[in-house]
């Protein structure tokens, strides 16, 4: 009996040869995309210039995408699914010895890495005018982010309240989110300074309820989270 599996697959390589084509040339716009979001702006933004970094024509983007809110959903889509891979590793409870320092470092070095690596996040996240699904991406990321954060501290904090531990996690969320943006407006050593004062506000606020349990002084009665 003759084996089709030879004659066959020429006709289903075609496809697939088609496929890989497509998916790279979305990449290449993708990457375009974000080039020009983070130097104009979403709002100021165009497919004409998205088309122009990419080396393309107009008509070859469309081909892909109707209009450029298509192409930073698409963008904040794969972006959010990296930084929710992200979140297991950067925001995993810690181990009981673990310091404090040691715990936030690691923490913000890791976040601080995937934006720097993908400023365009930064820039669909927190625009002025951000496509409305975008906007309810984020919302559910920081909800998302926030309840991380709560898991996180509860290695740190397992007396402390739930309202205090809820509290205390929108806080460094916001600590780490103001800094964020001094971080990406800054390169090299000037960059890496920012960094570590994003570390020390946090050490600092968080090390008075934490006390010595992780190896920081501070803590006090008036200051250590109640107990539930």
């Amino acid at each position: 009996m003759p084996d089709n599996s030879q004659k066959d697959s020429p006709q289903k390589e075609q496809p697939r040869r088609r496929q890989a084509r497509g998916e790279r040339r979305i990449t290449q716009l993708l990457e375009a995309a974000a080039s020009v979001f983070c130097t104009t702006g979403y709002t100021a933004a165009s497919t004409s210039a998205i088309a122009r970094e990419a080396g393309v024509s107009p008509g070859t983007l469309y081909q892909f995408f109707p209009n450029k809110e298509a192409i930073a959903i698409e963008l904040g889509d794969r972006l959010m699914h990296e930084m929710r891979e992200a979140y297991g590793e950067a925001l995993a409870p810690v181990a009981p010895a673990t310091p404090l320092e040691e715990a936030v470092g690691a923490a913000v070095d890791r976040f601080i890495a995937f934006n720097c690596d993908h400023p365009v996040f930064f820039a669909l996240m927190h625009g002025p005018d951000i496509p409305g699904r975008i906007a309810e991406e984020h919302d559910a990321l920081h909800a998302t982010l926030i309840s991380r954060v709560q898991d996180l501290l509860l290695s740190l904090l397992p007396d402390a309240r739930p309202a205090d531990v809820t509290r205390t996690a929108h806080v460094c969320l916001g600590v780490y989110k103001a800094g964020l943006e001094l971080v990406l407006s800054h390169e090299g050593a000037e960059r890496d300074a920012y960094i570590e004062e994003i570390k020390k506000v946090l050490i600092g606020y968080l090390g008075p309820l934490v006390g010595d349990r992780l190896g920081t002084t501070g803590t006090t009665a008036a200051t250590a989270p109640r107990p539930a």
